[in-house]
C-alpha cells in the first residue's frame, strides 16, 4: 500500500475517531485491502457545488468526518464575509444518512455561534433556496446527491441569495475548506440553543409563494 495511504490511514487509528469507524478500518485491512486504498488515496474534493462523494469510511468518502470538516470551512468563511449575526437554513433528501448528515452540519454551525434553521424532514432544494431568501440568511447547506447512484450522498453550499456558491465565494470558500486539515479543527458540538427545527410554516409560505 502506498505509504501516504498508510499515514492516513495510521491518523484515523490513531486520532479523534469514533470506535465504529476504527473497527471498519480494522476489517478492511484485513478483508478489502483495495477498498481501503480507494478509501483514503485522495480527500474528498470541495468543489464550486461542495462535496459529493461514495459513503462510508475513509477521506475519500462522505462520512460524518469530511462532512463535519468542510462545514467548518464554510463557516468560517461566512462569518469572515457577514461579521454580525450569521444565519443557515439546511435541508436533506431522502438517502441513506442525508439526515444524520443535516445535523451533523446543525452541530458545526451551532457550535461555530451561528444560527441555524434545520428542517424537520426532508424537504426539496427549491424550499432551502426560498427560506434562506425568507429568513434572512447569509447561507445555506442541502445534503443530497441528485441522480447519483444510491451509494452516494452530497453537500450542495448555498448563499444569501439562495443560489449556489458562486465567483468570487465559491473559491474562497473551497480555501477555508482546504485549511482545514485535521477533525480536531472542528467544533462539533455546544450551543444547540442556535438551533431552530422548521416545518409547516415555512412550507405554507413556499406554497403560497409558488401559487403567486
Amino acid at each position: 500500500m502506498d505509504q501516504l495511504i498508510e499515514q492516513k490511514v495510521a491518523s484515523w487509528l490513531n486520532g479523534a475517531f469514533d470506535e465504529e469507524t476504527k473497527n471498519g478500518i480494522k476489517e478492511l485491512q484485513q478483508n478489502n485491502p483495495d477498498e481501503l486504498g480507494d478509501a483514503f488515496y485522495r480527500n474528498l474534493e470541495f468543489g464550486t457545488g461542495g462535496l459529493r462523494g461514495i459513503m462510508g469510511i475513509g477521506t475519500n468518502r462522505m462520512n460524518k468526518y469530511t462532512v463535519g470538516m468542510a462545514t467548518q470551512g464554510y463557516a468560517n468563511y461566512l462569518k469572515k464575509s457577514f461579521p454580525g449575526e450569521v444565519k443557515v437554513a439546511i435541508a436533506h433528501d431522502s438517502r441513506n444518512n442525508s439526515r444524520y448528515f443535516a445535523e451533523t452540519v446543525a452541530h458545526v454551525f451551532a457550535a461555530n455561534g451561528i444560527k441555524v434553521f434545520l428542517f424537520e424532514d426532508l424537504r426539496p432544494t427549491p424550499e432551502l433556496s426560498f427560506t434562506i431568501r425568507q429568513l434572512g440568511c447569509q447561507g445555506g447547506v442541502v445534503c443530497t446527491a441528485s441522480h447519483n447512484p444510491k451509494e452516494y450522498n452530497g453537500y450542495k453550499a448555498y448563499w444569501n441569495d439562495g443560489g449556489q456558491l458562486v465567483p468570487p465565494h465559491d473559491k474562497a470558500v473551497i480555501a477555508e475548506v482546504e485549511k482545514i486539515a485535521d477533525v480536531n479543527d472542528v467544533k462539533w458540538s455546544g450551543n444547540d440553543e442556535n438551533i431552530t427545527i422548521i416545518g409547516k410554516e415555512m412550507d405554507e409560505k413556499y406554497i403560497q409563494m409558488v401559487k403567486g
